[in-house]
């Protein structure tokens, strides 16, 4: 049986924030749901969250109805936060113990992890440059005798470069049969988790430990500063590896991802782009300087050109996007379709070989195939209360700024003249006009400012 806890009682003083710590976001979610996201694939018989600061913000923002919740009303320290999930855990199995502001352990590494509890206790550390503020791990004989905090620390210890993450797998049996006798007689006052190694070692209970495969796993965040630094080394992994993948970027540095991103062959994304929720391209995309891409699939061959928003929506094969065009949620662009810069689409579909070239917006309609949409045409779906539907036949011709009252239809092959605002349905094959008549008024003079 496999058992998760999870610390997210902290305040996070250092951020300056009414938020929790475990709330701030990294790459554009929680701390707390990217560690969750790893345990999910575990596939754990419980996961235990440990909460406490602002506790209710924590419940609101997670959704997962299977978590066991427990709450550390005063923070005593790591220890004390364990023993918070006593009640909930059961006697047998065995525990990981993670930490919501530790955000980025691998799942492949917590597996590894788990299978080297052999004999009660694995633990996750790493040797590091500068471990200052961290606990040392202390050795005999290369097997691990103590896990010593910085303050607590002599001259020589804190010389130790090997520091502990905090993210341990411990036999429930020795967690119920340890952590109430944990005491605070330390530097800090805290009941430390760390002292159940030292329990441990006196018990002659082996205590194997392993590294993970880069530094950032084990990175907790304390502050504004520490969580940035965070966000530009987990941006340049993730990149890191499309690059490897074949992936080209014009400056590695200065493109976000913000959840997954999936990228087929000769794909180029050039700077400034952010990645939002789960964006899939296909082969031989390319994406220009300053688009902010959202929930969104990309076909083939497709260019989004520069300063675009695309939402929530499906873009085709062959398509041509922008320059500042804003694709809004529920769109569905079908191959081979033109969509010009400054034009907005709606919850709308646009079939294949569609054109709306510059200065539109497209709500709530469905577009035919070759239809070509002049300059400053609008789709009028909203009345103040409700949305209304406009329909545009294959290969109708819209001419520049008109009006398309829904709910409307256009008919096949039709030409709407420059200038119409169009309020009942147009015939197939037909030039339909309906624009008041030009008119010269005599006489009319241009008021003017009286002079000073």
């Amino acid at each position: 049986m496999l058992n998760i806890i999870i610390l997210a009682g902290g305040k996070g003083t250092r951020m300056k924030s009414v938020k929790p710590k475990v709330l701030q976001t990294l790459a554009g979610k929680p701390l707390l749901c990217h560690v969750l996201d790893t345990c999910r694939s575990l596939n754990a018989d419980n996961t235990i969250l440990i909460y406490g600061y602002n506790g209710q913000m924590v419940k609101d923002e997670i959704s997962d109805s299977d978590l066991i919740w427990a709450e550390q009303a005063e923070q005593l320290g790591t220890g004390h936060a364990v023993q918070m999930a006593l009640p909930h855990l059961p006697k047998d199995g065995k525990s990981l113990i993670l930490y919501g502001d530790v955000p980025l352990t691998r799942l492949d590494t917590l597996q590894n992890l788990i299978e080297q509890n052999t004999h009660g206790i694995s633990m996750l550390t790493m040797s590091v440059e500068n471990p200052f503020g961290l606990g040392r791990i202390v050795r005999q004989d290369d097997k691990v005798i103590a896990i010593v905090e910085q303050k607590d620390a002599t001259d020589a210890q804190r010389q130790i470069k090997e520091i502990n993450s905090g993210i341990y797998c411990v036999d429930n049996a020795l967690l119920h049969t340890y952590l109430p006798k944990l005491d605070n007689n330390n530097a800090q006052g805290e009941y430390y988790l760390t002292d159940i190694i030292k329990m441990a070692v006196a018990d002659n209970i082996e205590i194997r430990t392993i590294s993970p495969t880069f530094e950032f796993e084990i990175d907790g965040v304390n502050d504004r500063i520490q969580l940035a630094n965070l966000e530009r080394t987990y941006q340049a992994y993730l990149i890191h590896e499309l690059q490897l993948n074949g992936v080209q970027f014009a400056d590695p540095t200065r493109v976000d991802i913000r959840g997954s991103l999936k990228c087929g062959s000769d794909v180029f994304i050039d700077i400034n782009t952010v990645f939002i929720g789960d964006v899939v391209l296909g082969d031989n995309v390319q994406i220009d300087a300053g688009n902010v891409i959202s929930n969104c699939a990309i076909g083939n061959n497709t260019h989004i050109k520069p300063n675009c928003v695309l939402d929530d929506s499906t873009i085709g094969a062959d398509v041509a996007i922008g320059p500042f065009a804003h694709i809004r949620p529920k769109a569905d662009i079908k191959d081979k379709v033109k969509i010009g810069n400054f034009v907005e689409i709606k919850k709308s579909t646009l079939n294949q070989g569609a054109k709306v070239s510059h200065l539109s917006y497209i709500g709530d309609a469905d577009v035919g195939r070759d239809v070509n949409i002049g300059a400053g045409v609008i789709t009028c779906n909203y009345d103040g209360v409700n949305k209304f539907k406009t329909h545009i036949g294959d290969n109708a011709f819209v001419g520049s700024n008109s009006s398309l009252v829904a709910p409307v239809k256009i008919g096949a092959n039709a030409t709407i003249g420059a200038g119409s605002v169009i309020t009942k349905d147009t015939p197939d094959d037909k030039l339909t006009v309906a624009r008041g008549k030009q008119v010269v008024i005599e006489n009319w003079v241009r008021p003017e400012k009286e002079k000073k």
